[in-house]
């Protein structure tokens, strides 16, 4: 349903619980063409981050010896994955405000104003109402973004999922190695079911890895 709409949406869940493959599958059955691009926002230094976005003119600061586009016009007639959206500094946090309402950005050291279709997807492992309790970030901009909101619950909340998880990284990782999936008694499978999973989703893989 969310897939075939324009919306931003806002994915919430703890870490491990597959937030950036409900984005990709979103972006997969939407009705748009361009590529699905990803931004990492609490992995790129906040003198970077405005340029990586919005693109910069040739000079604009040190060190920009030639001109970039930036992601939001690479990303456009597709869709921008701002991934741990609750670490974006406040101070760009208004300029991307703007650029959601406005369709439009202007690179680092230019006057120019420049058209952009991107579909905006967020993700967040924060508590976000905290967050704006907190300054941390922009209530005007959460709204901005949530208006389609996915809460992705934690494994030890989802029952049976995890032997289809189990089974599915024990076919992969059998593929990989070559050689036979591991398999469950009825204890390990109890197991499974009551442990915690604080890692989620990934923690399964890890556990297949170390197996």
């Amino acid at each position: 349903m969310v897939s075939k709409t324009k919306s931003t949406a806002l994915i919430l869940g703890e870490t491990g619980t597959g937030k950036d493959v409900i984005a990709r599958a979103i972006h997969k059955s939407s009705l748009r063409n361009g590529p699905l691009i990803t931004v990492n926002c609490a992995a790129i230094p906040e003198n970077m981050l405005e340029a990586i976005l919005f693109g910069h003119e040739k000079g604009a600061f040190t060190g920009a010896s030639s001109p970039n586009k930036g992601i939001f016009r690479a990303a456009d007639g597709g869709t921008l994955l701002l991934d741990e959206i609750s670490e974006m500094p406040l101070t760009l946090q208004s300029k991307l405000l703007r650029v959601l309402q406005e369709k439009i950005v202007t690179p680092i050291g230019s006057q120019k104003e420049l058209s952009v279709d991107v579909r905006v997807i967020a993700t967040t492992n924060r508590d976000m109402a905290g967050e704006i309790r907190n300054g941390n970030f922009r209530e005007d901009l959460f709204y901005r973004l949530n208006t389609v909101s996915i809460q992705l619950p934690p494994l030890r909340k989802r029952g049976d999922d995890i032997y289809l998880l189990f089974r599915k990284f024990a076919n992969d990782f059998a593929d990989q190695y070559n050689t036979s999936p591991i398999q469950l008694t009825e204890e390990a499978k109890q197991v499974l079911v009551q442990y915690t999973w604080p890692g989620n989703i990934r923690h399964v893989s890890y556990t297949h890895l170390r197996a």
